[in-house]
């Protein structure tokens, strides 16, 4: 129950109705037992100044951010952490006694399901598919994790090659096409194979991004950053081919559980999160 006491937490973004972070959230408060209350903000970019100082001025514990203001959030807060700064986005906003930092959760997202699954990065050969704004997160969680080389596969080399360019002083990154035989050879020395482009999200389901399946390493491991549909199809040939595979689900509810812990000092019950979030997507397909 919502009282004069409870605590405001959110997440910010526009559009947002379509945003699962509410049931996540929601479920691990009350599972918690926290008198908080986590609710979707409807932002237009051009209210965003606004709606941070506003949220500043209710005194809200914090809140997630999402697209399209990641970036364009950085120059409201009074600071922006490490890890932040250099994804180049902020996911989470925290707000001690006025003042608001600036993190990025996303990343601690991303790692959670390859360490369940027991899967070390060091040293490791790693493609990436794509390098957009979701491919920054996950190089920046494998470079921390010290995973070796990491190659984006992508259909425009030269917009990638300022990203790898980006991240250079922190590891060893290159750049192919994926429809080059460079790109199709490789495979047979990738360890983790990641999809961080929306080919094959709901409602288009038949998108994937080119991936000769006979050239993989027969041992990688496969994870597609999408969660709807919970097997997109670059996991379901994937699957055919032999490969363990994992999707969005654990990175969607990691970050969401980095961020709680953030703001209440509490861990979540991640398991919790995990099953919300399949018992609303569940329902949404219906």
């Amino acid at each position: 129950m919502i009282k004069g006491t409870t605590k405001n937490l959110g997440v910010m973004g526009w559009p947002i109705a379509h945003s699962l972070s509410p049931v996540l959230q929601n479920a691990a408060i009350e599972k918690a037992g926290l008198d908080y209350v986590y609710i979707s903000l409807p932002v237009p970019p051009e209210k965003l100044k606004e709606a941070v100082a506003g949220l500043r001025a209710m005194n809200f514990t914090g809140w997630n951010v999402t697209i399209p203001h990641k970036q364009a959030i950085m120059a409201e807060l009074d600071e922006v952490a490490e890890d932040a700064r250099i994804i180049g986005a902020v996911n989470t906003v925290v707000n001690r006694e006025g003042h608001l930092m600036g993190c990025n959760t996303d990343y601690i997202g991303f790692m959670q399901p390859l360490e369940e699954q027991g899967f070390d990065p060091k040293g490791k050969e790693v493609t990436l598919l794509g390098a957009g704004g979701a491919a920054r997160a996950v190089i920046f969680g494998l470079l921390r994790a010290k995973a070796g080389r990491i190659t984006l596969g992508v259909r425009n080399p030269q917009k990638a090659e300022k990203l790898a360019k980006e991240f250079s002083a922190y590891g060893d990154i290159r750049v192919l096409h994926w429809e080059d035989t460079a790109f199709r050879e490789h495979l047979a020395a990738t360890d983790l194979l990641v999809n961080t482009t929306p080919l094959g999200m709901y409602p288009k389901v038949e998108g994937m991004a080119p991936v000769d399946w006979e050239k993989l390493k027969k041992t990688a491991l496969v994870y597609d950053i999408i969660y709807t549909p919970a097997v997109t199809r670059f996991l379901r040939e994937a699957k055919e081919h032999g490969h363990i595979v994992i999707n969005g689900e654990g990175m969607l509810a990691g970050q969401g559980a980095a961020s709680f812990k953030l703001w209440t000092g509490v861990q979540p019950d991640l398991a919790l999160m995990k099953q919300a979030l399949r018992v609303e997507l569940a329902e949404r397909q219906k």
